[in-house]
């Protein structure tokens, strides 16, 4: 609850408390609303739905949850359907539908929540292994380098087909997306499709919080600016009371990278501490997605075992080991919610997605963290020194009148260097999935960071075809 609280003042609002339970904005929703959530057996489903079904000032209405996956949907409605029923009062009432066909679900839609994922278990040591014998070492492996690039292969052709369907059906939704690879997924979406749709992820308001600890600052003192694209962005503006905090966190970064750490619980995440001291600001991903994003980290053993540490801080592998246990372990306990064997119910979060409909409903200004087009709508570029036709993280307002990113204007040159070696990946890549290009998906792992400072263009070539081997039948039609 009081992360709840934080992130809706720290965007400029006084948190409203309905009761000592529920946090959320001031004024009253007009109407009931449909919410689609698409991919509903995910991690992400019972929380947003949760947040969503406990916002204030709310009239009800209907949450679909579509699933292609019907023994994970049958769980995932019953226990959506008990929050419903504990925080429903008369008129103000939400009716939990479940549907296997996305377009009988699409159809009247105010919003859709996408967190679908495209193959299951099937691909994820497909996306390790095979780049592990040419020497590309992966922590997460899911927004870039090769494990990310076919996530997003198996994944935007999907994503771009529901879009289809929203704007058959439901043409005046709003998308908000939580699928990786956000980036990726983002651009098919800006360059394909007419639904307004922006990405969302916690990185920005995690890390936030997480700095002010580290600097031993509340959160609610914290003033801070923060853009460049989807888990790397950069924390230009850190201040406490009109002071920089970053001396102070330069200091304890020094201390962690010389083992001489005077806080043993925040002695890891060496990589955005390493970033942050050579490049002159803190990124908002963690150290294990991070190691992947760069040339730096993961191309010799030794700087594995000098920079990466266990778990997300950039252990090999982790993602693939762990992500069947993890899956595994969630089916289990939405199965036991059901039985009663575990408690059903949380506190709102501080997740965007169901503020951002709160505001737009309640016309109450919000502002968040979004990856949107650097050239939203056709307006100038948010951040001038990004690629105009990519997409960006940045400041985004809404309201009744919908989405409205803030311009952010020009990154320090060398953090928008590192941000736009990324983007040209992501361009191909997004390309690559538009078009079903084989040969567009090989150039874009060429550009890689990671993979190229690990292989030659000659075995980048050979690992990619040999994903594609692996993978087809998770890619129907690329050639």
């Amino acid at each position: 609850m009081a992360e709840a609280a934080a992130a809706a003042k720290v965007q400029g609002h006084a948190a409203h408390t309905k009761n000592a339970d529920v946090i959320g904005l001031p004024g009253t929703m007009p109407r009931p609303i449909k919410v689609v959530m698409l991919g509903a057996g995910s991690g992400f489903t019972p929380r947003l739905a949760s947040d969503l079904i406990q916002t204030p000032g709310h009239c009800g209405g209907e949450v679909a949850l579509v699933d292609i996956d019907s023994k994970r949907l049958k769980p995932m409605q019953e226990i959506v359907t008990r929050i419903a029923a504990k925080h429903s009062t008369e008129g103000r009432a939400w009716t939990v539908t479940a549907h296997t066909d996305r377009t009988v679900a699409l159809k009247g839609a105010d919003y859709l929540i996408n967190s679908i994922e495209v193959s299951g278990l099937g691909c994820v040591r497909h996306d390790n292994d095979i780049p592990a014998k040419f020497g590309v070492d992966q922590c997460i492996g899911d927004t870039i380098g090769p494990g990310g690039l076919f996530k997003g292969l198996r994944t935007v052709p999907v994503w771009l087909d529901i879009l289809r369907d929203a704007e058959r059906l439901c043409p005046k939704a709003l998308v908000l997306n939580y699928t990786n690879p956000m980036s990726m997924m983002m651009l098919a979406a800006g360059r394909s499709s007419s639904m307004t749709a922006v990405g969302l992820c916690h990185s920005v308001q995690g890390t936030s919080r997480l700095l002010a600890r580290r600097a031993g600052v509340a959160y609610e003192e914290l003033d801070w600016e923060c853009a460049g694209v989807n888990h790397l962005a950069w924390f230009t503006k850190l201040a406490h009371k009109g002071e920089s905090i970053y001396p102070t966190l330069f200091e304890k970064a020094q201390q962690d990278l010389a083992g001489k750490a005077s806080d043993a619980k925040d002695a890891a995440d060496l990589v955005r501490k390493d970033m942050m001291l050579h490049f002159g600001a803190f990124i908002t991903e963690s150290s294990g997605h991070l190691s992947e994003y760069l040339p730096y980290y993961r191309k010799r053993k030794d700087l594995i075992e000098k920079y990466c540490r266990p778990g997300y801080d950039g252990a090999s592998s982790f993602y693939a080991d762990n992500w069947p246990t993890w899956r595994k372990g969630a089916d289990e306990t939405r199965e036991k919610m059901v039985k009663g064997e575990e408690p059903i119910g949380w506190d709102r979060s501080f997740e965007y997605a169901t503020f951002i409909i709160e505001a737009r409903e309640k016309n109450t200004p919000f502002a968040f963290h979004g990856n949107v087009m650097n050239r939203w709508k056709g307006g100038g570029p948010l951040i001038d020194n990004l690629p105009h036709d990519g997409v960006v993280e940045v400041k985004t307002l809404v309201d009744r009148n919908g989405l409205q990113p803030v311009t952010f204007g020009r990154l320090p040159t060398q953090m928008a260097a590192i941000c736009a070696s990324n983007m040209a990946m992501y361009d191909l890549a997004a390309e690559a999935a538009i078009h079903k290009s084989k040969e567009a998906a090989i150039h874009a792992l060429t550009l890689d960071p990671l993979t190229a400072a690990c292989c030659s263009p000659a075995e980048i070539k050979a690992m990619a075809l040999e994903m594609f081997a692996a993978e087809k039948e998770y890619l129907p039609g690329f050639k």
